[in-house]
């Protein structure tokens, strides 16, 4: 039998106890931290060097000090017994309700059409929850600003985040009838340079347009008509007939579906397609709000993105 199969209760404590030492620099120290007297706490590790048939702690009269093989030992006990507390935690959280501040750090207007609608829900699921959200496009550091989850929309650039895959999207060319009854339909992509176009400074297709259709690649270079930080703005001037605008399918799924928009040059597709992902600071310990949140949000979007359902299904899903 594999040794680790062969431990009982006493050798974890003379473990415990021999980590205790070397983390606190002494008997009397360790055995505060562990609510035993020093005698206990010497004898666990009288036992443990024993067994093992090697000295791991260096005495004299004044301090305590690790041998060579005992530092070695402590690192690989202290990973073991770091995964026990993490397992332990686990399961007390798994066995407990989900409660206590939720702090979410969520992309404005993606937030405004895809999440806020379905919060009372979530709440009436979890009602020992609270949330505090903030609502932002700028880049926020989970880990420094002390954020539970995120939603992050494009490239997760932050490779220590732990990461789920909400769904994908096209970016898309789109305007009103009105407008394209008034200037027309353009039929190629260099047409684009004739007609009033609606431009995000902050996105990656600014000033750009890169258009895709089989082997053929098109780049226009844009003069807007209008420029705008807020998607959420030139989407309501784009349905007034402001111009064409090119957009995330996300943000203008809806108004397809419904015709107050049209798509332009769909014969074409933009060089932008991205993805959303939940995102959470690193670590393998996920506190049960957490992954309650991550998990409702991710039902959410099966089996397919609510942008692609019905016109209707905005916000009003089922649970």
């Amino acid at each position: 039998m594999h040794p680790m199969h062969e431990r009982n209760g006493s050798e974890l404590q003379q473990i415990e106890a021999f980590a205790a030492v070397a983390e606190h620099g002494g008997f009397a120290a360790a055995a505060r931290a562990l609510g035993r007297d020093a005698s206990v706490v010497s004898r666990r590790i009288d036992a443990l060097e024993a067994r093992l048939g090697v000295r791991l702690l260096a005495r004299t009269t004044r301090r305590v000090a690790l041998t060579e093989v005992g530092a070695t030992y402590l690192q690989r006990v202290q990973a073991i017994l770091g995964e026990l507390s993490a397992a332990d935690i686990e399961a007390r959280e798994a066995a407990a309700a989900p409660q206590g501040l939720l702090r979410l750090a969520l992309p404005a207007a993606f937030a405004q059409r895809w999440i806020a609608p379905w919060l009372p829900r979530f709440l009436a699921a979890y009602p020992k929850l609270r949330l505090e959200l903030s609502h932002s496009d700028r880049f926020i550091d989970l880990v420094a600003d002390g954020f539970d989850a995120a939603v992050r929309i494009g490239e997760l650039a932050d490779s220590r985040l732990v990461a789920r895959r909400l769904a994908g999207f096209e970016t898309m060319l789109c305007a009103a009838p009105s407008y394209l009854a008034r200037a027309g339909h353009p039929q190629r992509p260099d047409e684009l340079q004739r007609h009033a176009c609606l431009g995000m400074p902050k996105a990656r297709f600014w000033p750009e347009w890169k258009l895709i259709k089989g082997k053929q690649r098109s780049v226009q270079r844009i003069d807007a008509a209008i420029v705008s930080d807020d998607g959420e703005g030139l989407l309501a001037a784009c349905i007034e007939g402001a111009g064409i605008l090119p957009a995330p399918q996300w943000l203008v799924g809806c108004e397809l579906a419904q015709g107050r928009l049209t798509r332009v040059l769909p014969q074409w597709r933009m060089d932008y397609d991205g993805a959303i992902h939940v995102v959470l600071p690193p670590g393998r310990l996920v506190p049960a709000k957490t992954r309650a949140f991550v998990d409702w949000l991710a039902r959410e979007f099966e089996p397919q993105p609510p942008w692609l359902r019905a016109p209707r299904a905005r916000g009003r899903r089922k649970a």
